[in-house]
Formats: structure tokens, sequence, C-alpha cells
């Protein structure tokens, strides 16, 4: 835990499977027998939300606290009602101490990863969520009240509105900024509203102080090539970390070939669980 605590903020400057209901089997043998097996898988695999459960079991979480919110899975930042930029907090009020390195995750989700990176490392930095969900910032703020944290901390925000004044206006360092598994927004007239655009990449770069790193990640992979090659094209200002980091190494393809942070995002979680590929790029800015 101590290599993930030095990646992330370093740099200063890193429910159990319910039993099948038989009474909606069909009097079909073969459809029976079909249903059957597959109940019967299920009882063997234990759910992604079971895994992630268990990843995140020592946040001692009380089970009501995380169930489902109902959200809407899609949102449009570029519609209206999300162009107003975040009020800016008072950092003295919601971090014990401002000044420490401080790690952002853009669309943080339900903020359990952040929560858990902050209570892990609670004298090393603070950790900002944002997120355009209203409703998982308000439970992610009850998480990190109900843990006494005084280094982690959420905010309301389309951080491709947000972001920079957010940052800029923070006393301390920034080292890290995540973006992890973000909305893909499939359709290709829908590309517009992903979260990784030329604004917002040109606001990290400029943000993150030498050192700092930006850390993506996504199952997608038309996602992942998609933020990767805005980033690429910024070699003149950040490099890749198997440039300067042997012990990070990636696949033939430059993907990194494991989550450097110490624990899986739930995203990540559910994704491997159902077989699929996780495309990571862990970028540095240089220093020179």
């Amino acid at each position: 835990m101590a290599a993930a605590a030095k990646l992330a903020l370093s740099h200063s400057i890193t429910k159990s499977p319910s039993l099948c209901s038989f009474s909606k089997f069909t009097a079909d043998s073969r459809g029976f027998s079909v249903r059957a097996n597959a109940c019967l898988d299920a009882v063997k695999q234990p759910m992604s939300t079971d895994l992630v459960s268990l990843e995140y079991a020592d946040l001692n979480l009380p089970p009501a606290d995380v169930g489902h919110v109902r959200i809407r899975q899609h949102v449009n930042p570029l519609s209206s009602s999300f162009s107003a930029p975040a009020p800016v907090p008072d950092w003295k009020e919601v971090f014990r101490d401002p000044t420490l390195p401080l790690m952002v995750d853009i669309g943080c989700g339900s903020g359990r990863f952040l929560v858990w990176l902050a209570k892990r490392n609670p004298d090393s930095g603070n950790y900002l969520g944002l997120e355009i969900r209203k409703k998982l910032v308000k439970r992610a703020e009850s998480w990190v009240k109900d843990l006494a944290l005084t280094n982690a901390h959420f905010i309301f925000a389309n951080a491709a509105v947000s972001f920079r004044h957010l940052v800029v206006s923070y006393p301390g360092p920034l080292t890290l900024v995540s973006i992890l598994c973000p909305d893909p927004h499939f359709k290709k007239r829908h590309h517009k509203r992903r979260v990784v655009q030329q604004p917002l990449v040109a606001s990290i770069l400029d943000s993150l102080v030498p050192g700092g790193k930006v850390f993506l990640q996504s199952d997608v992979l038309d996602v992942a090539l998609d933020m990767r090659n805005q980033f690429d094209a910024e070699s003149i200002v950040m490099q890749h970390i198997d440039e300067v980091d042997s012990s990070l190494p990636c696949d033939s393809d430059g993907w990194l070939l494991s989550n450097p942070m110490g624990i899986r995002t739930e995203r990540e979680i559910h994704a491997e669980s159902e077989g699929g590929t996780i495309y990571r790029r862990l970028y540095q800015k240089r220093t020179t």
C-alpha cells in the first residue's frame, strides 16, 4: 500500500446472489434445464456487487449505505442545467490541511474509490471528487462525515466547466488527476459529450505541478483510445510512465498492465468479473 500512496500523492511535487425463483421456469424440460444450470452458475460465482463489497470491506460502510441510488446513468454534460460553474469551497473548512498535495478524480461516481484512498492515506494528501450526479455526491459526502475523514471532499460539478477554477483556487499542489471509466457516450453524435475534450486536457496540463500524474482508465477500447490520443498528443509536456518507471510495465500496445492505485474502482471490478479488459494509461508531467 505504501507504493500506492507514493504514486497517488508523493509527486510534489500520488449483495449475495439471490436464489432463483423456480416458479418463473417454463414447463418445457429443456428450458427448465437451461435456466436451472444458469441458476446454479449464479450461485457458484459471486456477483460483481459481492466482489465490490469484499474489496471495499475495510471501509465498514453499513449495507444500507452502499445500496443502489436511483440516478440517471447517462447525463448530458452539455445541458444548460450543468453549465454553471461549481462554487469554490472554503478549502480550510473541507480539508484539515489545504496545503497538502491534491488528487482530483473527475467523474468519481459513487466515490468509494476516493474514500478508500483518503482513509488509507490520512496525512499524505487530500482527495477531491467531481461528479455530475448530485445524489452520488450527497451520499459520498455522508460517507466522509461518517468516517470522520478530514482529507476527502466531493463536489457536484461538471468538470468541463468547473475543473480549472476549482483547482486554481486550491492552496496546495495538484499532483494527480484521474479519469476512470467515464461515460462512453457510444453514439458518434454524442462523442462531444465525453468528458475528455481538448479544453479539459489543457486545464489539467496547466494545473499539474511538474512530476504530477494523469491516470486514465476505461473498459471500452474506443473511449480509452480517445483519451489516450489526446494525451499522447501532449508529449512535449507529458510522458507515459513506462518512459520513466520500469516498475510499471505495459503490454505490447502500451496499456498499463495493472492498476497502480492499490485498489480497483467499482466499474473496474464489475468489468473484470464479466471477463472484460481494462485499458489504462498513466502520464507524468515533465519536470524540464
